[in-house]
C-alpha cells in the first residue's frame, strides 16, 4: 500500500487522536484509516499507537514518527505548490531548438526579440542537431522545437507560427548570360543553386504546381544565406527564403524568375510536449513569436 498515504492517515489520526475523528477529516471511514495505521506499523516494525475502546494514543515511537511524517507531507504539500507557481509564471529556462535555416533567418530575429521583451526567461536557443524523429527533442532536454514540414505526432502538440514565403532568383548578369525562364521544365536547363535539405523544388500553387528534382546542381550549401551570396554572384538560379533575399531583390542584385508562378510559402510550426497544461513560459513565447511575425510582414516586391 502507498506508503504516503499510510503516512497521511496515520497524521491525521495523531492530530485528532481517534480513529473516527481522523476519518471524518478525511472523508472515509474509521475502520479503513485503522487499517492504515496497522499496515503502517507493519511497515516500519514497530508499534505506532495505543488502541483503547475510546481513544488512541500514541507510543514514543509514534510521537517520534508522527513529527517526521508530518514534516515530509508538508514538505511535498510545498514543493508542490512551488511547481504549480513555477509552471503558471513566465520565467524559468526555455530551450529552444530548430534547423540551422530557420534560426539564422527570422526566427532568430523573433527569438531575440522575445528574450529582449521577458528578462525573466533565460533563453537556451540551439541551431542544427535535430533528429528525424519528431518527439526526440524532448529527450535532449528542449521546451520547443521548429519544423517547416507537415507533421502528424500525437507524441506532441503543435502550433503553427507563420507562413514562410519563399522566390525563385537570379542575378541580372547570370539571366543576360543564361536566359530567364519561360516555362518551370526550364529550370533543367540551368544551373542551380540548392540547399541540401532541398533537392526537389515546388514551382505554382495547387493542382497547377509541379514538383522539379534539380538535375545541375552548379552550388549546393546547408545555408540559404550562402546560397543567396552564389546567386548575387550570378553562379546560377536559387530557391530562396524571401525576407532575407528582399534588399537584393528590390535593389536588382536578384531578379525574380516565372513571377506569375508563386512559391509555394514554408509552414513555420512550433511543436512541444503534451500535456493538459501548457507551462506559461512556453504559452507566452509561442504567442509572443504568432504576432511577431503578424507585425513583421515581408513587403511585397515591386
Amino acid at each position: 500500500m502507498d506508503r504516503l498515504l499510510l503516512m497521511h492517515s496515520f497524521v491525521t489520526v495523531a492530530q485528532a487522536g481517534s480513529f473516527n475523528g481522523a476519518a471524518k477529516k478525511l472523508g472515509s471511514s474509521g475502520s479503513l484509516v485503522s487499517r492504515h495505521v496497522a499496515e503502517l506499523e507493519r511497515q516500519v516494525g514497530v508499534r505506532l499507537v495505543n488502541r483503547t475502546a475510546r481513544s488512541v494514543s500514541l507510543t514514543e515511537p509514534g510521537l517520534r514518527y508522527a513529527e517526521f511524517a508530518a514534516r515530509i507531507l508538508e514538505e511535498i504539500d510545498a514543493q508542490d505548490a512551488a511547481l504549480a507557481d513555477s509552471h503558471d509564471r513566465a520565467e524559468g529556462t526555455l530551450s529552444i531548438i530548430c534547423p540551422k535555416w530557420i534560426g539564422s533567418l527570422d526566427l532568430g530575429d523573433a527569438i531575440a526579440a522575445f528574450s529582449a521583451a521577458h528578462p525573466k526567461i533565460q533563453v537556451r536557443f540551439e541551431l542544427g542537431g535535430m533528429s528525424d524523429r519528431t518527439y526526440d527533442f524532448l529527450d535532449s532536454g528542449f521546451d520547443v522545437a521548429f519544423h517547416t514540414r507537415d507533421l502528424r505526432d500525437s507524441s506532441v502538440r503543435l502550433k503553427k507560427i507563420s507562413s514562410l514565403p519563399f522566390v525563385l532568383c537570379g542575378s541580372a548578369d547570370y539571366i543576360e548570360r543564361r536566359g530567364g525562364l519561360a516555362h518551370p521544365n526550364d529550370i533543367a536547363g540551368h544551373d542551380c543553386l540548392v540547399h541540401v535539405n532541398d533537392p526537389v523544388w515546388r514551382i505554382g500553387h495547387g493542382h497547377a504546381s509541379t514538383l522539379h528534382k534539380i538535375r545541375t546542381i552548379a552550388f549546393s550549401s546547408n545555408s540559404y544565406l550562402a546560397l543567396q551570396k552564389a546567386a548575387v554572384h550570378g553562379r546560377g538560379i536559387a530557391l530562396l527564403p524571401q525576407r532575407p533575399a528582399y534588399d537584393d531583390l528590390v535593389c536588382g542584385a536578384l531578379k525574380v524568375l516565372l513571377p506569375e508562378l508563386a512559391v509555394p510559402d514554408r509552414p513555420l510550426y512550433a511543436i512541444y510536449g503534451p500535456g493538459q497544461a501548457t507551462p506559461r513560459k512556453i504559452s507566452v513565447f509561442l504567442d509572443f513569436l504568432s504576432a511577431w511575425f503578424s507585425q513583421n510582414p515581408i513587403p511585397a516586391i515591386r
